[in-house]
């Protein structure tokens, strides 16, 4: 399976493209970016091909068209993504992350309701406090109180 993790913004920006149409030409590819981005369209290309290469899109040829298809689905890169930025915090930092990022995103009312339930299911087990993981607790100023936790 492809990694998304592998993707740069502007490849990212592509991929939204090619989910929301699930099959798209290049030119169409490229009519819906320029409404977004003043790339050329040999930017364009340029990004479809190293996506190709990278294992993330697929692409087939339909006269002198090449048509570009996703190997990997919208939520699993997303995981994918979310996963490895959130593996490289300290585990003490990851809620108060997760915090500000909900405060700053535009949530629907469904979306809160399934956080709520979310948060309150993991209430019920969660530790009083997360244990600092970074390489010298000690000294990393995430825990200074608390050394003996991590």
């Amino acid at each position: 399976m492809a990694q998304a993790k592998e993707m740069s913004t502007a490849e990212w920006e592509l991929m939204r493209v090619v989910w929301t149409l699930h099959e798209a030409s290049s030119s169409d590819i490229i009519m819906a970016i320029h409404g977004k981005k003043d790339w050329t369209e040999s930017t364009i290309k340029t990004l479809l091909r190293r996506l190709v290469q990278k294992e993330v899109l697929t692409t087939r040829k339909e006269g002198r068209k090449f048509i570009y298809r996703p190997l990997i689905g919208e939520d699993d890169a997303m995981d994918q993504m979310t996963t490895e930025v959130f593996s490289r915090l300290c585990r003490m930092k990851k809620g108060r992350t997760l915090t500000k990022l909900v405060a700053n995103t535009t949530l629907s009312q469904s979306d809160i309701k399934e956080l709520q339930k979310t948060l309150a299911e993991k209430l019920q087990t969660a530790p009083k406090m997360v244990a600092c993981d970074c390489i010298a607790p000690m000294s990393c100023g995430h825990c200074e109180n608390d050394s003996v936790m991590a």
